[in-house]
């Protein structure tokens, strides 16, 4: 549904992973035809990532830390400007152990357009999988949200 939709407006994808690891940008390409809408995808797992490959400003992360809404929204913003997309979606959380003080499940998905730009944040339970996969459901729905 979310590539027929970005393939309808013409618009690209480029995705900014943390906590899924890969996962939201494999789903998207799960699909035959993908190519047409994702533009690409970063999983910047560490800070010095987050700051060198998606330019993640040093001072965010460490005002805010790399799980909170400041991140994620420079996460979507930035993947968006790398790679010439339309849309830039973002997730940053703790999956696994707590993180900066943030229980496991916590979890901030961003989305940023041209015009546009929201932050949600999510709080999850089961396992690091079942949490990944929660949270790509969950961007997938913001996507749809914002497309529609």
């Amino acid at each position: 549904m979310v590539g027929d939709l970005l393939k309808r407006k013409n618009f690209t994808v480029a995705t900014a992973e943390s906590c899924t690891g890969g996962l939201l940008a494999s789903t998207l390409t799960d699909v035959d035809g993908a190519s047409a809408y994702v533009a690409g995808g970063i999983v910047s797992y560490t800070n010095a990532i987050k700051i060198s490959v998606l330019h993640v400003d040093a001072e965010t992360l460490k005002k805010f830390g790399a799980v909170s809404s400041e991140t994620a929204r420079e996460m979507a913003a930035n993947v968006r400007e790398i790679f010439s997309s339309t849309i830039g979606i973002s997730t940053t959380g703790v999956a696994g152990s707590s993180v900066e003080g943030k229980p496991v499940g916590t979890v901030f998905i961003a989305v940023d357009a041209e015009n546009f730009s929201e932050v949600k944040e999510f709080h999850f339970d089961g396992t690091r999988t079942e949490i990944k996969a929660q949270s790509v459901d969950a961007a997938l729905k913001l996507l749809t949200e914002h497309l529609t």
